[in-house]
This record gives C-alpha cells, structure tokens and sequence, in this order.
C-alpha cells in the first residue's frame, strides 16, 4: 500500500515528527486498521528526508509517496483512488 502525501498549511492529517510540517494524506485503502499501520511507515518516510536538512524544505512540495519507491506519483494507486487531481502531481 502507497499513501500520497501533500504538504499543507491548513487542516493536516499528520505532522512530521522531526519538523513539525503538517500533511494531508491520499490513501489507496480506506480502512481505519490499513491507515494506523501505515503511520510508523509515513513518519519514517519523513524521517528520512531530513538526512540533508532540518527544516520543513526538506519534504518534497509537489507530494510524495510513502513508502518511497521511486514510482511515478501520476501513476501511483494512492493518486488515483485518493481523488488527487493530475494537474496537482
């Protein structure tokens, strides 16, 4: 399972742990159990992005995928069933 995640400055589904940026997240499953398994993975996703740097630059604008694999997010499950708009990946 894939969840994309978007920064944001408003309501947010998630922070990170290290800087405090907020997230909201596009899920490829729906279930409340799918989503609370996959938080330890997110938050290590986010973890690693602060290898290089410390503040909120560290996470990628445009949205990610976490786990991270190297896919295209335009094609990624998480995009498609978590409604996000193709003009937005």
């Amino acid at each position: 399972m894939q969840v994309l995640c978007r920064t944001t400055k408003g309501n947010a589904e998630l922070h990170c742990c290290v800087c405090g940026q907020g997230f909201v997240l596009f899920w490829e499953r729906q279930t409340h159990t799918e989503r609370m398994e996959m938080v330890h993975d997110i938050q290590e996703t986010l973890r690693r992005q602060h290898r290089k740097s410390r503040g909120p630059e560290a996470h990628p604008q445009s949205g990610f995928l976490a786990p991270q694999t190297g896919g295209q997010l335009e094609f990624s499950g998480a995009a498609v069933l978590g409604t996000a708009p193709t003009w937005e990946l």
